[in-house]
């Protein structure tokens, strides 16, 4: 499975040596999946025997390094559109209709209930799981703060 590495040239937040770090970072992932470490240079690591089988890592690990130059809402979907083509691509090589996922459609019926619960005056008495009650419950009063 390819892995796709995302960075960016310029920061949108220079603090030191931050981006130069995180752009090592990314530099160096690609690296390490490119050229992996074999079980001699592991060895000569003095890395213990029964963690030889942890530190030794394939090569030729396919990987996309993708660039932008800043992180702008036109660069960011050009990344959403990227992505949305790859599964559309997929989906057509696997027989599949990507974006035919009944979850979606499921969760468009149930957004309607929630979004009347949302847009009501008074706290409505909410019936979702826990999870989703507690969603519709913090939302609420950062939407009332908007209004304000």
């Amino acid at each position: 499975m390819p892995v796709n590495l995302i960075g960016l040239l310029e920061t949108l937040n220079p603090l030191g040596e931050h981006h130069d770090l995180l752009t090592a970072n990314l530099d160096a992932q690609a690296e390490a999946l490119a050229f992996g470490k074999t079980a001699d240079e592991v060895g000569a690591e003095g890395t213990r025997e029964h963690l030889m089988s942890q530190r030794v890592l394939d090569r030729n690990r396919p990987s996309n390094v993708m660039l932008a130059r800043r992180l702008t809402p036109e660069a960011l979907g050009r990344l959403v559109a990227q992505y949305a083509h790859n599964v559309l691509t997929q989906g057509i090589i696997w027989g599949l209709d990507s974006f035919d996922q009944w979850e979606v459609e499921l969760g468009k019926v149930l957004a309607s209930r929630v979004a009347t619960e949302l847009r009501a005056e008074q706290p409505p008495a909410l019936a979702h799981d826990s999870s989703t009650n507690a969603l519709i419950g913090r939302y609420r009063p950062a939407r009332r703060g908007a209004d304000e």
